[in-house]
């Protein structure tokens, strides 16, 4: 990692230097041709480069480098700069462009837009890691022809996988939230229009996995139904991600249980919002929004729902959002104690507390959306889907 570590620190150095010192000046020419010779000697070992920035982490080559502190992270982040790839022999006057770039990005000036670059046939590609609707119009244009598979196995396993490291007393692995978040977002965009993939219950204890997805799933179509913006989308991705995190400190017996539930029971499954808000708050990273979401998700307009506040508010709208989508996900699934209800059944309950349970705006959006996606209902174990222009192969 000395390579890595090398570059960046002389990649902020060049881009220090574009600010300190004017175009020309002997300093600047020099820590640009420095920082494109560590960077000569990192793609020698690695033809490939590619660096993502998330909460102010460098990620190379799948893993967080949480031994450098590299403080560009954030900033690139700032400016909308999530992903930054280098492929080959750079040439040194595109990667002076580059730095003219970045630097007029970050002192606010106008500069070529970072969308046009995102899949530019270059050797350097810098841009957000969520796209934009812009861009994914264009990549469901192009699929149109063509058909991508679909499968959300890795996915499941990954959530699973989060579950049992907090479970077990980790923090929480947020890379692999987010990660999970963006497959969900890029599969839901396949098509020309809003597909929905909601993993479909097998056995009992999936439920905590599936659910979770699920809702993911739905919150981000619903705030992207809305008019929300990508970054938002993502973030409202991860709260819906996390929102019953709370359940991996219920006894799986509780859970699973398929009769009436006991008071004490009942006591054990309510402390679960205010088990995912401390599990989430009390890891380092940032999401406070995922942690009011995991708290509130079962508050209703109305008063009713858990936990008990000493004095009356609101929820959050974000909470209210992920409350409909959390709703109609369980109505949706097999429990222990009933069937899955229909789409449009479950539809119609949500419309029943609309207004009075349940925020009515929230609920509208919510079934028009619904009406207007595409469902696409999958199994952890099923085979690959094939989705594309209007056809597929496969289960439904």
């Amino acid at each position: 990692m000395r390579n890595v570590v090398d570059f960046l620190s002389s990649l902020g150095h060049a881009l220090a230097a574009r600010g300190l010192y004017a175009e020309g000046h002997p300093a600047r020419q020099r820590a640009t041709a420095a920082s494109l010779e560590e960077l000569r000697d990192l793609t020698a070992d690695d033809p490939e480069v590619h660096f993502t920035f998330l909460s102010g982490e460098v990620v190379y080559r799948g893993r967080v480098l949480r031994e450098l502190r590299w403080e560009w992270a954030s900033r690139l982040e700032g400016i909308g700069i999530e992903r930054l790839e280098f492929i080959g022999a750079v040439p040194g006057e595109e990667y002076q462009r580059f730095l003219d770039e970045l630097h007029h990005r970050l002192d606010d000036k106008p500069g070529e837009p970072i969308a046009a670059r995102q899949f530019a046939s270059a050797s350097i590609r810098f841009g957000p890691v969520t796209m934009g609707q812009a861009e994914l119009d264009q990549i469901a244009l192009r699929t149109a022809s063509t058909t991508i598979a679909m499968s959300l196995g890795d996915e499941a396993e990954t959530i699973g996988w989060v579950h049992s490291e907090v479970q077990a007393g980790s923090a929480l692995p947020l890379l692999e939230t987010e990660t999970v978040v963006r497959s969900l977002a890029f599969t839901m965009h396949a098509e020309s229009r809003l597909m929905l993939p909601l993993l479909q219950l097998k056995e009992f204890d999936e439920y905590t996995t599936t659910h979770a997805s699920n809702v993911a799933v739905l919150a981000m179509g619903l705030a992207e139904y809305v008019g929300m913006g990508p970054r938002e989308v993502r973030a409202i991705g991860v709260a819906g991600l996390l929102h019953d995190l709370g359940k991996v400190r219920i006894p799986k017996d509780i859970l699973t249980k398929p009769g009436t539930l006991t008071p004490e029971e009942r006591q054990v499954i309510e402390r679960h919002p205010v088990e995912g808000a401390r599990i989430i708050l009390a890891d380092r990273n940032q999401l406070d929004m995922a942690a009011v979401v995991a708290y509130e998700h079962h508050l209703w307009l109305d008063e009713r729902g858990y936990p008990s506040l000493k004095f009356r508010r609101d929820a959050h709208y974000v909470s209210r959002l992920v409350h409909v989508c959390d709703i109609y996900d369980a109505l949706c699934t097999d429990r222990p104690y009933r069937h899955a209800l229909a789409s449009e059944v479950a539809i119609d309950l949500l419309s029943e507390q609309s207004g009075i349970g349940i925020e009515p705006d929230l609920t509208t959006a919510f079934t028009r959306m619904i009406r207007e996606a595409r469902l696409q209902r999958l199994t952890i174990d099923d085979p690959v889907v094939r989705v594309g222009s209007g056809g597929r192969t496969g289960p439904a």
